[in-house]
Parts: C-alpha cells; sequence; structure tokens
C-alpha cells in the first residue's frame, strides 16, 4: 500500500462480520462451562463481566448468548438474567460399555423395542460382521430413553448364534453388551467408531420427541468379542441436544526426521 494512502474503512458488514466470529468464540467457551457444571447454581455471570472476561462489546455478548438460547442451553429473563436451562449427558469414550453402563449416575436407561426379526443381511452388513453372502442376521430397533425421555434410537444388526438367544432376555431393561458376554462366556474387547452429524428424518424426530431436522449425532459402532470376532454392528442416532462425547487421546511418540 502506498504511504500516503490510509487504509479502509471497515463497513458495516466487515464489522458485523468481526461480532459474529467473537459471537461464536464467547458462545464456545460459554457452552463448554455450562455442560460441565462450571456456573454453579445455573446462573451465568452479568453482561458487564462477560465484557471485561472476554474483551469484547455488549452487543458481542449478547449475540453470544443468542446463540446458546436458540441451542436451548439457556434462557434469558429480562430483570434476572440468563441461567443454565438443560445440561447434555457426559458419553465417555474412554471404556467400551454400553449405554446403562456410561449413564448409570444420571438415571435409569429403558428401551423401547419397536422391532424384532431375522432378515437376509444386507450385502455390506455380512461383510462386517464377518457372514457369508447371504447369511441372515438378527435386526433390533429400540429407542433407548433416560430418565423417561428419549435419547437414541439404535439400530442394531447380530450374527443368529448371538441374537436369537438374546430375544429371550429382558431387552427392555438390559444393556444388549452385558447380555452377549454373559452369553458367549467370553468379555467385548474393541469397537469400531465413527461420528457424523445428521438431521432427523419426520419419523426420527417424532420416536426421539424432537423437531423434524432436529440436530443428532450419527454413531457407527461395530464391536468385537476379545478373540477380535464383529458381534454387534449398530448406527445410533442421539439426540444432539442431550449428549455429548468425551475422552482422552494421546498423541504417539513422534520420530526424528
Amino acid at each position: 500500500m502506498n504511504a500516503a494512502q490510509s487504509p479502509p474503512v471497515p463497513t458495516l458488514l466487515d464489522v458485523r462480520r468481526r461480532r459474529a466470529d467473537q459471537a461464536r468464540q464467547v458462545a464456545d467457551v460459554l457452552r463448554h462451562q455450562a455442560l460441565t457444571g462450571s456456573f454453579g447454581t445455573g446462573a451465568l455471570p452479568r453482561e458487564d463481566h462477560l465484557c471485561r472476561e472476554f474483551a469484547v462489546s455488549r452487543n458481542t455478548v449478547r449475540e453470544a448468548l443468542s446463540l446458546l438460547v436458540a441451542e436451548g442451553l439457556v434462557e434469558r429473563v429480562p430483570g434476572i438474567g440468563t441461567s443454565v436451562v438443560t445440561g447434555k449427558y457426559p458419553h465417555g469414550l474412554h471404556r467400551l460399555m454400553g449405554l446403562a453402563e456410561t449413564l448409570h449416575e444420571h438415571g435409569e436407561i429403558s428401551n423401547e423395542v419397536r422391532a424384532v426379526a431375522v432378515i437376509r443381511a444386507p450385502s455390506a452388513v455380512a461383510r462386517r460382521l464377518r457372514l457369508p453372502e447371504g447369511e441372515q442376521v438378527v435386526y433390533l430397533e429400540r429407542v433407548r430413553y433416560l430418565a423417561g425421555a428419549p435419547l437414541s434410537l439404535d439400530l442394531t444388526y447380530l450374527p443368529r448364534d448371538i441374537g436369537e438367544p438374546l430375544l429371550a432376555a429382558d431387552l427392555a431393561r438390559r444393556d444388549i453388551f452385558g447380555l452377549i458376554e454373559q452369553l458367549t462366556g467370553q468379555p467385548l474387547g474393541t469397537a469400531d467408531l465413527s461420528f457424523e452429524a445428521v438431521n432427523a428424518d419426520p419419523h426420527t424426530a417424532v420416536l426421539l420427541d424432537t423437531a423434524d431436522r432436529a440436530a443428532l449425532l450419527m454413531v457407527e459402532r461395530l464391536t468385537h468379542l476379545a478373540d477380535g470376532r464383529p458381534v454387534d454392528l449398530e448406527w445410533i442416532r442421539f439426540r444432539g441436544d442431550r449428549i455429548t462425547m468425551h475422552g482422552p487421546i494421546r498423541r504417539a511418540q513422534s520420530h526424528p526426521a
């Protein structure tokens, strides 16, 4: 730029974009604090405190809080302030556990078994479970509730020798993981996981008592016995407003170039 020229004057659009960027940064930190119980009684600090804490304008703070209100995480009451109104249940990834084992501190898990069938395995399912082409599998569909509120929709495929004996078990109150270990006499070993964000289709939205096109966390999980045999293939749709996944990961030691 020529020394005689003045720097360009920020436009109103530039200012709004910058404020939106800052609001998103503020919202991310406040969301973490809200979900981890950092606010004690649930009341967020006053706007002037947040302005000083994040070194941003009052409008930026208000925009950040509006983002959290839209997520249903907090509510704002004129003359009173902003408070956390809902939390997400922490689902750890450091151990292979069933839902009831993972969230037992937060309430009772119950299951509505919506479908049970012996079907011809789709080719992709047969390959994942290491079954011959055309082999039959047991298919289960369950809506899973935590403390009476819908949390997930689980679609599960099991080899017949594993799945059929489980049909006589208490699937409404038991985790499948524990039942598999009881049946086989050996522990589960490892699981392959993948995560993606999806929107609720109209049917799933009704089952999970959420809005059409609401954000869901889709988990695909293939679980193996300790001897390596794959025995449980699942697609799990979690309500995005009720679950958060967390766990430690470690960076492998790098070798000098």
